[in-house]
């Protein structure tokens, strides 16, 4: 897995204003340098605007027995080393950096550096004990992570990851994990459910759709946590999982519209035969929200792996 490290982020200029907004929905491709793939973009403003949702749905019930495991790790008078995959502006270490105790150094993962520019200049600077917390950032493929990008690791993080990932490349993942002996929190993944009240005659229709376009090419979408679980146990770890649904309503009326117009659009690119009658409905959604009349759940699931201790830092 070939990447750049730099201990500041990479100086590049913000995404404009007038970006499309994208995230775990869809993916803008933006070209690369001559000599690179083509790298998917998330605007900046779209992960920005879920942070507090993701911050309130991420189950807590979950951190309780990773402290425990990262109380007991080996090498734990050293600092927590976390690799944030997928780190996106880096709302993960925000919201996980506070809540555990003691010294950390973050290793934020994208393939954007539009994106570790920003997860760099808004990263935490305090432990949950006071402890400074240090970030650095490597740029390369989550889909070719080794074991060895992992030395030392104590904690590996993704955010809205698995959903996104191929069989392959989840088990990949699992192997490089396991094989660090390091646990996982792997929070926000797409279980395949929503949730629209007052109900309409076309949510399932819409639904349905906009699942089968995360199935799009080989990606796992909704069916990722239970390949993933299997993976990771196959490997002998043990796997403990949590729904982490968003729940809006009046109070986060502009998420929800950014939200029904990536999940609308999703299913009319998945089935254009939808466009007729969907246009009516995401009208009448918009209005039902803007009203303060539309509440929204979408289920995610949030794992924790446990693989057995290696020896090493993890």
């Amino acid at each position: 897995m070939t990447m750049s490290t730099t201990p500041t982020g990479p100086q590049v200029p913000p995404v404009p204003a007038g970006a499309p907004q994208a995230g775990a929905l869809s993916a803008i491709p933006t070209p690369g340098g001559t000599d690179e793939p083509e790298v998917p973009r998330y605007a900046p403003q779209w992960l920005r605007s879920r942070e507090p949702a993701d911050a309130a749905a991420r189950a807590h019930d979950l951190l309780d027995p990773l402290r425990i495991r990262l109380a007991d790790r080996p090498g734990r008078s050293t600092d927590l080393v976390v690799h944030d995959l997928g780190c996106g502006t880096g709302s993960m270490g925000r919201w996980l950096a506070p809540l555990l105790d003691g010294s950390q150094h973050w290793i934020l993962h994208d393939r954007d550096p539009y994106l570790l520019h920003f997860a760099t200049v808004e990263a935490p600077r305090a432990a949950a004990d006071g402890s400074r917390v240090t970030v650095t950032t490597q740029r390369g493929d989550i889909g070719r992570l080794t074991p060895d990008v992992l030395t030392g690791a104590s904690l590996v993080t993704a955010s809205a990851l698995l959903d996104v990932l191929t069989a392959d490349e989840i088990d990949t993942l699992a192997a490089a994990v396991v094989g660090a002996g390091c646990p996982a929190l792997l929070t926000l993944s797409v279980v395949g459910r929503v949730e629209l009240s007052p109900g309409h005659p076309v949510d399932e229709e819409i639904g349905d759709a906009f699942n089968a376009h995360q199935h799009r090419g080989d990606l796992l979408g909704p069916d990722a946590v239970g390949v993933a679980c299997a993976a990771f146990e196959g490997l002998g770890a043990s796997v403990l999982a949590q729904p982490s649904p968003w729940r809006l309503g009046p109070d986060e009326a502009e998420l929800t519209k950014e939200w029904l117009r990536g999940w609308f659009g999703a299913a009319v690119e998945q089935r254009p035969d939808l466009e007729a009658r969907a246009d009516t409905y995401l009208r009448d959604r918009l209005a039902a929200c803007a009203a303060g009349e539309l509440r929204v759940v979408v289920h995610h699931s949030d794992v924790l792996v446990l693989p057995r201790a290696t020896g090493g830092a993890g």
